[in-house]
């Protein structure tokens, strides 16, 4: 996965369609998430296509999400998320600012409510797995 800086330079000299496109890509090398873990417990409320977000913690105490969405641009957005804390420790999760490194992607206007409606249960949910793992 390339970092949140090359995607934002690449997405702000993209028109709508191409910017739809980017986040598709982004989704589709997202790491498999599998089905057996698509369950209601990582089911995530509140988002209009279904998203499940499973953590795990790495040997180093690093937090890494595994996610997957029936939707392609929900699954990109989810990329995006998952690009601001993949594999950091629960305290630079919990310090990191990720609707501010959203931001620049302007979700809310790119894209209908309803698919950017689940962002922040997204985001509350990752903050509070890192919540239960901060020592």
């Amino acid at each position: 996965m390339p970092n949140l800086d090359d995607i934002r330079d690449e997405y702000a000299f993209l028109d709508a369609d191409d910017r739809y496109r980017l986040l598709i890509d982004l989704g589709r090398a997202l790491e498999p998430m599998p089905d057996a873990l698509k369950t209601d417990a990582t089911l995530v409320r509140g988002c209009s296509a279904a998203v499940w977000v499973y953590p795990t913690v790495r040997d180093d105490g690093t937090l890494h999400f595994l996610a997957d969405s029936n939707a392609a641009i929900t699954k990109g957005i989810i990329a995006l998320v998952l690009l601001t804390v993949q594999d950091r420790s629960p305290a630079d999760i919990l310090a990191t600012r990720i609707e501010d490194a959203l931001a620049p992607f302007d979700l809310r206007n790119q894209l209908s409510s309803n698919r950017t409606q689940g962002i922040p249960n997204m985001i509350a949910l990752i903050r509070a797995t890192a919540e239960r793992y901060a020592a």
